[in-house]
């Protein structure tokens, strides 16, 4: 099984130069990228949803 790198909140925050409270905005509007809730409450990202999610937005500017 290939292993698929998790993106933790913070390290997404930091690579989209955005803060918690505006990327919580876009996550209700249905616009950010798709988020992993941990058993423990944690929230995670694929790289794989993080880079797909940038190339459809690249498209738009």
């Amino acid at each position: 099984m290939a292993s698929h790198k998790m993106l933790k909140l913070s390290e997404v925050l930091a690579e989209l130069g955005m803060s918690r409270a505006a990327f919580y905005r876009m996550r209700a509007r249905g616009k950010a990228p798709r988020l992993i809730k941990l058993p423990n409450g944690q929230l995670r990202c694929r790289r794989s949803d993080l880079d797909s999610w940038w190339a459809a937005h690249e498209m738009c500017a």
